[in-house]
Formats: structure tokens, C-alpha cells, sequence
């Protein structure tokens, strides 16, 4: 049995809450007392525990980088009860025998759900469907595909991708990238580019992908979720195709929401990120379409990589960022600080909308009687300095390092047990985790 007392929720009412085994058994208006073994959670916020649907684990193969538990504590310590793994690993995830080992690592972990994301096509090669039926029937229940890292740009593995995976309601998530418009592309192309003398990444390549994917979704039917969008062109298709009743998603970064490419005129392969940096009038039209509602979700886009993979010239240097465990103070900084959010629609965003995406039933479900606890607790008056030697992760490649972020994580719940107490991770055999 675990207590909560004096939590606000994002409604703005304050409540205590017992939780019962995996499931909230009761939740009362506050009395303003602290029961005795209960948590205090007097000025803190309880909200849903967070789902992020784009994260790269690295297992297997490139367990230097990140592994599924290592990815699972940063899950934790940031806040989240679950979790979507990229298909990107060595062997790929194209098959039901890689994402079942994927799935069990998960399971193994305990800190948060681990659900696999299928690659679209074998090998990531865009050239053959991958084994999409078998991993939808596998014990890891795949619904969501996707090649990311690489854009499924043909357009009729594209269509067929679409129409296999409506048997089933999957869907397919595309990151899109024109490889003809990107040939050696090393960040947005813009007056930054031309100046610092770095290969341009035309909003152009991602935008047109977008639109091409857009009219077959609806042509076929099915269900389409744009990955990390960036640019305020893509921003518009995506109202345009939601205002014609088409069946897309799209979701946007963190970092997309507040870094631009001004950044890297240092030429600090930290931020090195697929798809690139853009403008500030980009990041204007990306918080502008979250707030709208027009892009869905946040999605981490969570990327370890090796020191060596950084910690070296540009252009030889890795794309990517972590993520999971500054994504929610990121979002409170731009989001709710600014009032473009209120509470309840980041939790929206952030929990409840990707849930619904995914379809995973016990995740993002509203703080009553009956549902799992999935749950963390959070301080918003307080602050913490990102430094990146005490992140979770395997990986340090953090572009937040240094800065001092709002939102401080106290508790976590998972399926009704605790993961996070005091701001520490447990393992599973209850030992903290520095």
C-alpha cells in the first residue's frame, strides 16, 4: 500500500491518494493532514507518468552506447512509466525473434513498459518489407513501425507499409527526410549555414516527405505519425491534413522546442541532431503547434551515443541527443512557463495523446479509482542544473549541460510500485542508484 497526501493534480485540486497493489484504489479531497508512512507531497504536482514513443536503446548491438536497462533508469529518473524502443539496433528489429528479446529485457528491467518499435523494412534498407505481421503477433504485440533514422522514400514500399499494417491498426512512423535533398547535409541550411560553411538541410527535404505521405495515408486509409517535426512548413501540413479529416499524428522534440541553429556556429557537435536545428521562427511555429494541438505529442528522441562518437571534429561526429531525463523540465521551460500550456494539456501531450496513439491501454489514464498507477510527483517551484556526469544513462551527449532547468521529480510509480523516491532511481532489488 502506498499513500500519497496533499497533491495537487493538474486540475488544480489537491487530493490524497492510496494506491493498492498495481491500481489507485481511492482518491479523497486532501485533509490537509500527512498520515503517517504516507508521502507528503504538499506544493508538488501528481500527474500520470509519462510515455515516450521515440526512443533509441541501443540493444542489441551497441550496448557502448545505451542498454535497455540503463535506458530504463534515465526513463525513470525523468519521469517516465513507459516507453517505445527504435528499431534502429544491430540486428535491426525487423524480425518478431529481435523485438521479443527487446520486449523481455524490458520486462526484466521493471523500472518502466518497454514496447518495441518494428522496423518498416528489412535491414532499414527501404527496399523490402520487414516481417510486420510477425512482430504485430509476437509476445511484444508491435503497432508501431518505423525505419527512423533512415526515411522510407520510396514511395510504393511507402503505400504498401501503409496498407499491411491497417490490417492490423498499426501504424507507421516515417522520418522524413528526402536522401536526395540531404547528400552530405550537415545542418539546417540558412544564413548560418552559408556562414559558418556547413552542408545546408533545406526545410524542403523534410517538408516533402511530409506532403507525399500525407495524401497516401489518405489514400490508403491508414494511420501515418510524422516523427520529429521541425519546421514551420511541415507544421502547416499537418493542419492542413488534420482539417481534411486524414489520419495523421506528428509529433515534436524537445530540444526542437527550444535550441536553434545559431548553436552551432561553434561547431560543438553536441548539437549534432537528426533532423537538424532550425530557426527561431521554426521554434515559434513548432510551440505554436503544440500548443494547438496540430502537433500531438513530445516525443524524446532520445539518442546515446559513445564519448569517441561526439567528442571529435563535426562532420565526423554522430547525430543525436538524450533526452528522457530533461524532457519534461524542457517542456515547463517552454511550455507552461511561457503559459502556451496549462498542466493539463501537457499532461495531454506528454501522457495521455501518445498512450492513445500506441494504444497502451494502462498508460496515460486518468488519476481515479481504478486505474494502474502509473504516476510521478513533481515540484514546480524548484530547479535543478543539468550536469551531464550524474545523468542515468549510459551517455553523456546532453545539450542541456550546464543549464539550470525548472521542474524537479521526486517519485515515481510503476504499476504501483515505486521507482523513484527522493529523486533516486531503484533497482530492482530496491538499492539506490546514484
Amino acid at each position: 500500500m502506498i499513500n500519497i497526501s496533499n497533491a495537487k493534480l493538474a486540475d488544480g485540486s489537491v487530493v490524497d491518494v492510496e494506491i493498492d497493489n498495481d491500481l489507485i484504489s481511492k482518491v479523497t479531497k486532501s485533509s490537509g493532514t500527512v498520515s503517517n508512512g504516507s508521502i507528503d507531497a504538499t506544493g508538488q504536482i501528481l500527474l500520470p507518468g509519462l510515455v515516450d514513443l521515440h526512443t533509441h536503446l541501443r540493444e542489441p548491438g551497441r550496448e557502448d552506447a545505451e542498454t535497455v536497462l540503463t535506458g530504463s533508469y534515465a526513463a525513470a529518473a525523468g519521469g517516465y512509466t513507459a516507453i517505445s524502443s527504435m528499431a534502429n539496433t544491430y540486428p535491426v528489429a525487423d524480425t518478431a525473434g529481435v523485438v521479443e528479446q527487446i520486449y523481455r529485457l524490458g520486462k526484466d528491467a521493471g523500472l518502466c513498459d518497454v514496447n518495441p518499435i518494428g522496423a518498416v523494412t528489412k535491414g532499414l534498407s527501404g527496399e523490402q518489407l520487414a516481417e510486420l505481421g510477425a512482430m504485430a503477433d509476437s509476445i511484444a504485440r508491435v503497432r508501431i513501425f518505423s525505419d527512423d533514422g533512415k526515411c522510407v522514400s520510396d514511395p510504393l514500399i511507402m503505400r504498401r507499409a501503409l496498407e499491411y499494417v491497417k490490417t492490423f491498426n498499426g501504424i507507421i512512423a516515417q522520418h522524413a527526410q528526402e536522401p536526395r535533398l540531404t547528400i552530405n547535409a550537415q545542418m539546417n541550411e540558412g544564413s548560418v549555414s552559408s556562414r559558418i560553411g556547413l552542408p545546408g538541410w533545406p526545410a524542403i527535404a523534410e517538408e516533402s516527405i511530409i506532403a507525399r505521405d500525407i495524401l497516401l495515408a489518405e489514400h490508403v486509409q491508414s494511420r501515418l505519425h510524422i516523427c520529429h517535426l521541425t519546421t514551420a512548413g511541415g507544421v502547416e501540413l499537418v493542419r492542413w491534413a488534420k482539417k481534411r479529416g486524414i489520419n495523421v499524428t506528428a509529433e515534436v522534440t524537445p530540444h526542437h522546442l527550444l535550441l536553434t541553429d545559431e548553436l552551432v556556429e561553434n561547431y560543438d557537435p553536441i548539437y549534432k541532431v537528426n533532423p537538424p536545428l532550425r530557426t527561431e521562427k521554426d521554434v515559434m511555429a513548432l510551440r505554436e503547434g503544440l500548443a494547438e494541438g496540430v502537433i500531438d505529442i513530445v516525443a524524446t528522441d532520445h539518442a546515446p551515443h559513445p564519448e569517441e562518437d561526439k567528442d571529435c571534429e563535426w562532420q565526423a561526429a554522430a547525430f543525436g541527443m538524450v533526452g528522457l531525463e530533461t524532457s519534461l523540465s524542457v517542456v515547463i521551460k517552454t511550455m507552461i512557463e511561457s503559459k502556451m500550456l496549462d498542466w493539463s494539456q501537457l499532461v495531454d501531450r506528454m501522457s495521455i495523446r501518445p498512450a492513445q496513439i500506441a494504444g497502451y491501454k494502462t498508460q496515460g489514464q486518468s488519476i481515479q479509482a481504478g486505474s494502474v498507477a502509473n504516476l510521478l510527483l513533481l515540484d514546480p517551484s524548484a530547479s535543478w542544473q543539468v550536469d551531464r556526469s550524474k545523468l542515468k544513462s549510459k551517455s553523456r551527449n546532453t545539450p542541456f549541460h550546464g543549464m539550470t532547468l525548472p521542474g524537479v521529480i521526486s517519485h515515481v510509480i510503476y504499476n504501483g510500485k515505486q521507482t523513484v523516491i527522493a529523486g533516486r532511481v531503484l533497482n530492482m532489488d530496491g538499492d539506490k542508484n546514484g
